[in-house]
């Protein structure tokens, strides 16, 4: 074997890999919303869930992108754990589409049909308006060409005859358990190293149909495929959290689970998948020559195909009735943190370590954005509630004041959480945006940038007011008087309503939002603050307080004013408006 010869495999492999991808994120992009509104909608019982997840994966030719989907929406409260292990037992059957592909690529000719692709394709890139259908048309272009030189790299390399690898194979004794579980184990090792089953599925295919491989070890190999691809998402998941962890191991059970009970009847379930596909599993080269031989071996590409198809609907129907209790299994093998959810800062939503396409990772951003919304609330109501503490600190009892301090220790840890959340969300958008995107998902992701900046500033805000009330709690100066106390509880509560429209409009559709209510309430904030600037400079002049304590209470209110206008911009970014 030339070296040349062993460069046009792997260099057809290598397209086959890029094939298969271009076409699977084009798809994605032209169907990414649609296909995450299916996957909410259609999953309302286990069967329904495997229907939905069969269809998505075959719609998208990846079984990775509908399992990180449903993960995603997992994390998100969309879908039980129950209703995700159903959508990734329907991705297992979805998946089998890829083999059925692959063995027409394997079985004629169908070099001819890429260089039509390639033309429409190249054409419709170039149009904006359909450039993602000329992204898959270039992907399924890529990928037919990749078969067609497989195939005929297989044919000259004539493997059949090649006596060296006869012997090799011939070597392991094909009724032997012990060969079946090397094959498996092969097979599970191969596809976690070049990370593509269906690369190594593709080798397995040229070296049955030549006649170099026996099938009971071609299978074996197959078999090993899908394990191995579950070793790569669990892995993957390691630093994910809790959820995505149990999905990825729902998935690994699965597929284990499947090639247990496959081994307990190999040789009659692989006879009855040859028997449908009418390959002669008796038939021996010396018997009949080696044109019959050959021949008859040219079936095995379907048989493969069929084989992976008929054992992942089995096996599905086989673990659909125990959905409730793999569920139970892995929420007892893979047990959440046990860590204050409020005080510990790190991204719920986000799986730094989970393989997800750019699509899919705007919707896990959104979540956690909205996650930073409701914090930066509830930090603003510590600070409503460290001015009261405050305004009842006459006597300044021990209790009192190890209570304000307590609480101010906790704003100045929000403070610290919000910093770090603005950075790691905007570092995980701009990875993302490095990515080929959709130009909707591009103005998302700019969208969002805006948000967790202004979310930012809100932390800002609250944390200044903190620190000013801290300050005069701590200091030498008079208290607020009574009526001042009034008004800034009064401020409070209209940007507490403020905060309440911006996250009402973070948890649901932006087209039911009504954003006047901002506006108007903004605008009440903006009066509000002008009448008690007025009013703070009579009473001073009056001599109601100090101008020192005058200077103090108008820094809150001020700040007030300020985290409104804040609000506005994060509103204003979510509903497009700017």
């Amino acid at each position: 074997m030339s070296i040349w010869v062993i460069f046009t495999l792997l260099g057809s492999l290598a397209l086959l890999m890029f094939g298969m991808k271009t076409m699977s994120e084009a798809l994605q992009k032209m169907a990414g919303p649609q296909l995450r509104h299916v996957l909410g909608a259609m999953t309302t019982n286990r069967f329904t869930g495997m229907l939905t997840g069969t269809l998505v994966t075959a719609s998208v030719q990846s079984s990775t992108a509908t399992t990180v989907m449903t993960v995603s929406f997992v994390n998100a409260g969309l879908l039980t754990l129950a209703q995700a292990i159903s959508v990734i037992m329907g991705a297992n059957i979805g998946t089998t589409l890829t083999a059925w592909i692959m063995s027409a690529g394997m079985s004629f000719d169908v070099s001819n049909l890429s260089y039509p692709a390639f033309f429409v394709g190249i054409i419709l890139i170039y149009q904006k308006k359909h450039r993602y259908i000329g992204d898959f048309l270039f992907g399924l272009a890529f990928l037919i060409f990749a078969l067609a030189i497989l195939r005929k790299t297989g044919q000259e390399m004539n493997l059949g005859e090649n006596q060296a690898l006869l012997n090799f194979f011939a070597s392991f004794d094909p009724n032997s358990f012990l060969t079946t579980l090397l094959f498996l184990v092969l097979g599970g090792i191969l596809t976690f190293c070049v990370q593509s089953s269906a690369a190594v599925m593709a080798i397995t295919m040229i070296l049955c149909s030549s006649g170099a491989l026996p099938i009971y070890q071609g299978i074996a190999l197959v078999m090993g495929e899908n394990i191995g691809t579950t070793v790569t998402s669990n892995l993957a998941a390691m630093s994910a959290n809790t959820q995505a962890r149990r999905a990825a191991l729902a998935h690994m059970f699965f597929n284990v689970f499947g090639v247990v009970w496959i081994l307990f009847v190999f040789r009659p379930f692989i006879d009855m998948v040859c028997g449908w596909v009418g390959y002669d599993v008796t038939m021996s080269k010396e018997v009949v020559g080696a044109q019959a031989f050959l021949a008859n071996a040219a079936k095995l590409s379907f048989v493969l195909a069929a084989f992976h198809t008929s054992f992942n609907v089995v096996n599905t129907f086989i673990l659909i009735w125990f959905i409730p209790q793999i569920e139970k299994l892995v929420c007892w093998v893979i047990k959440p943190k046990k860590v204050d959810e409020e005080e510990d800062f790190r991204l719920h939503f986000i799986t730094a370590g989970f393989m997800k396409t750019p699509e899919l990772s705007v919707l896990e951003a959104q979540k956690e954005i909205q996650s930073f919304s409701e914090r930066m609330q509830r930090m603003f109501g510590m600070v409503k509630e460290l001015l009261t503490l405050s305004s009842s600190a006459n006597s300044k009892k021990d209790s009192q004041a190890s209570d304000f301090n307590k609480l101010y220790t906790r704003i100045e840890k929000y403070e610290g959480i919000s910093d770090n959340m603005e950075l790691e969300i905007a570092n995980y958008l701009n990875n993302v945006s490095d990515a080929h995107l959709s130009d909707e998902t591009k103005a998302k992701i700019r969208a969002m940038l805006r948000e967790v900046s202004e979310l930012e500033s809100i932390g800002d805000a609250c944390f200044n007011m903190a620190r000013t009330i801290s300050r005069k709690y701590n200091g030498k100066e008079d208290h607020f008087v009574e009526k001042q106390y009034d008004h800034l509880h009064q401020m409070m509560e209209l940007t507490d309503q403020s905060l309440t429209q911006m996250n009402r409009l973070m948890q649901g559709r932006k087209e039911s939002f009504d954003v006047n209510r901002t506006f108007n309430i903004e605008n009440e904030i903006n009066n509000y603050r002008n009448q008690l600037k007025t009013q703070n400079i009579t009473d001073v002049n009056n001599h109601e307080y100090t101008y020192a304590v005058g200077t103090i209470y108008m820094d809150l209110i001020n700040e007030c004013e300020k985290l409104g206008d804040y609000v506005v911009n994060v509103v204003e970014a979510r509903m497009g408006l700017r």
